[in-house]
Formats: C-alpha cells, sequence, structure tokens
C-alpha cells in the first residue's frame, strides 16, 4: 500500500515496479488483439466459430472496457471491406486511401466508416442485440476507456494513466495501422486473391495471428489463418485450446486439396474443389505453369529473369490488375511479342472467367471447364498440359477441425 499521497500519485495501490508494469501492459494488450481477433473478427464478422456465451460477453465486455468499438459496427465495417476490396468503398484500402493514411490515420477512416449508417444495417445483421447492447456497450461505448482509465489510475497512478494512453493507440495502430495498411501493401502472397492483401509474416502471434491476411482473404469464413506448415497462427491455437475445454465450437475452416489420379475429364467433385479453393488454383496455374514457361524464355534469351522487370513478372499471376496504365501496356506488349506468354495469358484469363461464374448453371460451368481442359491439352505447351492433367483430379479432402 503507498504510505503518502505522493507515492499513491506515483504508483497507485499497486506499486508496481518497471517489470510488473510491462507484464501487466502485454497482459492486457493482448487480452485486447485476442478479443478483436477471435470475437469480432472470427466469430461475428466471419461466423468461423462460436464462443461458448459467458466467454463470448467477457470478449465484448472487453473490448468496449478497452477500445470502445460496438460490435456491429466493428463487423459491419469488415464485412464491407471484405464485399467491396480494393475499391473506393472499401473503408480502408491503402490502393485508394493511401498508405499513409491507412497506417497512420486509421482510427479517422474507422469513425467515417461508422458513419455510414445504412452500411452498417447492411452488413451489421446477426450481431448481439440485447439489453446491455442497448442500454449499455452501444449508446455508452466512450464510457468503457473511460473507466479503465480510472482503474489504471487507481491500481498504478500516473504510470497507469501512461499505460492506458498506450492501450488507447495499440489496437488503432496494430489492428487498423498495420494489418489493413502494410497487409495490403508489404509481404508475401500464398494466394493470388483478387486484391492485394499479403502475410506479413508467416508466424502470426503479436496481432493474433492477423499477420497472415492474404491468407485469410483467400479463405475469409476460416477460423484457421495459417494454411502453409511452416505458418503459425497464434488465434487458432487460442481456439484450439478453447475448443479443448468446450468453450468454442469451429464452424469452418478453409478446405483442403485432394488431388485424384487418372481423372479423364474434370467432374462435379472437380467443379466443387475449384470453386472453393479458386484462389489456390489461379496461385497453382501462375507457379506451375506460368513462371516455368517464363524461366524457359529467360533461358532462350540467355538473360536468365531479366528479360521482364520483377514488377511486371508480378503482373502476370494476375493480369496485370494493380499495374498503372503505362506498366499494363509494357506487360501486354512483351506479351504480344511472345507466342507462348500470349497463350499462357490467354488460359489464365479464360480460366479465371470459369471460376468466376456466378450464373449458379453447374453443368454450363462444368462444359466450359471441360473446354478449357481440352484446349489446354491440344495447346502443346508441357506446363500447360501438365496442369490440365493434375487439376481434372482435385477434390475436396474431408474437413478435419
Amino acid at each position: 500500500m503507498p504510505a503518502s499521497l505522493i507515492d499513491f500519485l506515483a504508483g497507485g495501490l499497486v506499486q508496481a515496479g518497471f517489470w510488473e508494469l510491462a507484464v501487466y501492459f502485454l497482459a492486457v494488450t493482448q487480452l485486447t488483439i485476442m478479443s478483436v481477433t477471435l470475437y469480432l473478427h472470427r466469430s461475428m464478422a466471419h461466423r468461423s466459430v462460436d464462443f461458448h456465451p459467458a466467454l463470448a460477453h467477457v470478449f465484448r465486455f472487453w473490448t468496449w472496457l478497452t477500445t470502445s468499438m460496438i460490435t456491429k459496427e466493428w463487423a459491419a465495417i469488415h464485412r464491407k471491406h471484405h464485399a467491396k476490396c480494393e475499391t473506393e468503398e472499401d473503408p480502408h484500402s491503402p490502393q485508394f486511401k493511401g498508405i499513409d493514411t491507412v497506417m497512420w490515420r486509421g482510427v479517422e477512416l474507422y469513425r467515417e466508416a461508422r458513419g455510414e449508417r445504412e452500411d452498417i444495417e447492411k452488413y451489421g445483421k446477426g450481431c448481439p442485440d440485447d439489453w446491455i447492447e442497448r442500454k449499455l456497450y452501444t449508446p455508452h461505448a466512450t464510457f468503457g476507456p473511460t473507466l479503465l482509465l480510472f482503474i489504471s489510475f487507481v491500481l498504478f497512478g500516473f504510470a497507469g494513466v501512461a499505460i492506458w494512453a498506450l492501450q488507447m493507440v495499440w489496437i488503432p495502430f496494430w489492428a487498423a495501422g498495420v494489418v489493413n495498411g502494410l497487409g495490403h501493401w508489404w509481404g508475401y502472397r500464398n494466394f493470388e486473391t483478387t486484391d492485394t492483401a499479403t502475410n506479413l509474416t508467416p508466424w502470426g502471434f503479436w496481432i493474433g495471428g492477423e499477420e497472415l491476411h492474404n491468407n485469410h482473404h483467400a479463405f475469409p469464413s476460416s477460423a484457421k489463418f495459417a494454411l502453409r506448415k511452416w505458418e503459425f497462427d497464434i488465434g487458432w491455437a487460442a481456439i484450439r485450446g478453447l475448443q479443448a475445454v468446450r468453450l468454442a465450437k469451429v464452424l469452418r475452416v478453409a478446405p483442403t486439396l485432394d488431388v485424384r489420379p487418372n481423372i479423364a475429364m474434370p467432374d462435379t467433385e472437380t467443379l466443387r474443389a475449384l470453386l472453393a479453393i479458386r484462389f489456390q488454383a489461379m496461385t497453382d496455374y501462375y507457379r506451375s505453369v506460368t513462371l516455368p514457361t517464363l524461366r524457359e524464355e529467360a533461358a532462350h534469351a540467355g538473360d536468365r529473369m531479366r528479360t521482364l522487370p520483377r514488377r511486371l513478372r508480378k503482373g502476370l499471376a494476375d493480369g496485370g490488375r494493380w499495374l498503372d496504365d503505362g506498366a499494363r501496356a509494357r506487360l501486354q506488349s512483351w506479351i504480344d511479342e511472345r507466342p507462348r506468354m500470349a497463350t499462357l495469358a490467354e488460359f489464365r484469363q479464360r480460366l479465371a472467367q470459369v471460376l468466376d461464374d456466378r450464373s449458379h448453371d453447374a453443368q454450363a460451368t462444368l462444359n466450359r471447364l471441360h473446354a478449357w481442359c481440352v484446349d489446354a491439352e491440344a495447346s502443346g505447351i508441357q506446363s500447360l498440359q501438365a496442369f490440365s492433367a493434375r487439376m481434372k483430379g482435385y477434390a475436396l479432402a474431408p474437413a478435419r477441425h
């Protein structure tokens, strides 16, 4: 206990030392991150995992106390981000808002998105609407952080006020800035999604697994973000632990690809698998068809991979979607001068159109896929023929949570 008023002001009731304060700060900020990634993101926004009602309320209370974020608003804004990703309507796309704006002014973008009440109602369905949400959490959202400030001061004095201030910028910086900003700007990609999402690092432990942002955009409804053997998602580890004590129920994870041998023509199993893992299929096409042929072209030119600058080379994976007009024109000119690369670009576009078909006519889509395979195997390009033969055997492996 403090011996005097000055001691109380300096260290509060606890009179904690530096390392005790550091441990406390790390614990509370990680709990906030876990509440955001597990509850707001994976459970509420994407419905990939359900938590025991008592635990779900602990998460909800903690986000109210430490961030003042309202569950319905957060889920709605995030759902809109996926629905309008990398367009002018995306609430926080660095492609349109600018990387500096998203990194350093994420709170402003969030507040701006909160003001779009029609979008909040449209995208926020299925979120809590009980008595405590209507009477406390929503109308008195800012009371949570205010209460936390008082508690922090009582426990730790002015040191607690400093910790509270850092808590208030923690989620806006790491979640709104780093994930939404750098997660669409810099990193590596496992899947050629139709946006610019990247994985910041293979080991997601500092931001609750949200570092694996490209994986998430490839399979948004998956409770598990780590999709390669060398990747780690601490959020998934927490879910598995909670599942073991019956506090969590996993609803969906990313499908796993199986490849059946000796399939003569694509069938309904092929189509079902392709539609479920279309981004993985397009990635396989780039890595097993486009890149080997590009290397052959470079070797033939006697200059390895330098026949095409790296930025334009990446444009081959998505048809130059994110290149500016000048770069896209240079890429198209380079392709036009190389008949085999032009053929592969045409087949990539045709396959993407098949996989993006929204007609819901399965037989028509299957017929187009059948025609694609016939033409691919008649192309005379070995890597394209091998890809077609393998793709026909695609199937979904049984789900295992």
